[in-house]
């Protein structure tokens, strides 16, 4: 009797070892390069988010998590979880590999640099759609790439700002940059196009941070910008930093998040409304009609947004005083941009000359999708491409080298 208890106890610990393990090794296949991944939920339909920054960083990624929150609330039987602060590159690539193996349904990675690891698991992992916003590719199956013409609202944006500008008597503005790439020079050159459209006078200086997402250099750039003689500063990074460190009687405009422009000195704020979109996605998704292609949303999408210009949003102080007139033309074509009547390809049509004096587009000539989005020394097939710079604005082209 003794024996057979004694062997009982034995089995008994051994398998207490072998659960202890068991847990051991699940609780190490949850974290994975130092990010906890998070778990699908039985029943439901899975839906990832894999964040570059923080997800209440008050910017891009805020917006994304925004975006996320909007398809919980609004898909039926839809489960939505996320991972935050991932850097571009390797991490990237593990994580996004470890959310396709537990079983995620669709997975949003929204980073430019999470390209490249995006279409090595959508490889992998051919049951799984996994669409990457910013980038440029796709396989026409299950990766596929997603963007906004967010040129319409900065385009907007520079009309208050050189109006603003030209009302305080200083023709200098800044654009603060994230990264030498096709979305970052697209966007700048719209802001000036803007500007042009209320101060022919105004010129633009640039400051390239290569960041998306750090408060203290944020700061440090604008506060850059400010010194050498700007009046208005755009930024194309995740923080409100050029509204929180604009000097008295100078101006910052802000982007991505329709929640930063809260100080007096944010003139507006270009935001997403991701929602729209990613809820869209999901039910094609679950119903098995989403193809991984190219998809490219204008104003009239609801996807894009001016701050103070929307419904239900109040002019900032700043552009409360601008002149009628400047702010009726910005009205008048933000009107027509959310009827569908004035796109990103208006935005672009020329006649452009850059600023070395050449003639970038001829009167009437609009600029075609690949030139929107490549640069030819990354490969890109475009014909006029977007390696150039507006002729208001000083800086030189940065290297690609």
């Amino acid at each position: 009797m003794r024996k057979h208890i004694f062997w009982l106890l034995a089995i008994l610990v051994v398998a207490a070892f072998a659960l202890s393990a068991c847990g051991q090794t699940q609780a190490t296949e949850e974290t994975v390069a130092g990010f906890q991944i998070p778990a699908p939920e039985e029943g439901k339909y899975n839906v990832a988010f894999v964040y570059v920054g923080p997800h209440d960083d008050g910017g891009w990624s805020q917006s994304h998590d925004v975006g996320r929150m909007y398809v919980e609330e609004n898909v039926a039987d839809v489960h939505t979880a996320y991972v935050e602060n991932v850097p571009e590159g390797a991490d990237a690539e593990q994580v996004i590999r470890s959310l396709a193996r537990k079983g995620f349904d669709v997975i949003f990675t929204t980073s430019f640099g999470f390209m490249d690891a995006s279409e090595i698991v959508a490889e992998e992992f051919p049951d799984v759609d996994i669409i990457h916003v910013s980038g440029y590719k796709a396989n026409g199956e299950n990766f596929g790439n997603l963007m906004g013409a967010m040129e319409d609202m900065k385009y907007l944006a520079g009309m208050l700002a050189g109006s603003r500008a030209k009302m305080d008597g200083n023709p200098k503005l800044g654009y603060m940059a994230t990264f030498p790439i096709p979305e970052e020079t697209r966007l700048g050159n719209a802001f000036a196009l803007g500007v042009q459209k209320t101060c022919p006078e105004c010129t633009i200086d640039v400051r390239f941070i290569n960041t998306w997402h750090d408060p203290i250099l944020e700061q440090e750039g604008a506060e850059s910008l400010f010194s050498a003689g700007a009046q208005v500063v755009m930024t194309g990074a995740d923080t409100p930093a050029p509204a929180m460190v604009a000097p008295e009687g100078k101006w910052g405009i802000t982007y991505d998040y329709s929640g930063n422009c809260t100080v007096d000195a944010c003139l507006t704020s270009m935001y997403w409304n991701w929602g729209v979109e990613y809820a869209r996605i999901v039910e094609a998704s679950r119903e098995g009609i989403w193809k991984g292609g190219w998809e490219y949303f204008d104003a009239d999408s609801g996807g894009l947004g001016l701050y103070g210009f929307m419904e239900g949003e109040e002019l900032m102080p700043g552009v409360a005083e601008l002149p009628e007139e400047d702010l009726a033309m910005v009205r008048e074509i933000l009107d027509q941009m959310l009827a569908g009547e004035f796109d990103r390809f208006d935005v672009f049509k020329g006649p452009i000359t850059d600023n070395q004096g050449n003639l970038i587009l001829a009167d009437g000539v609009s600029l075609e999708q690949l030139d929107l989005d490549g640069f030819a020394q990354f490969g890109s097939e475009c014909t006029t491409c977007m390696y150039w710079w507006n002729e208001n604005i000083t800086a030189e082209l940065p290297s690609l080298d």
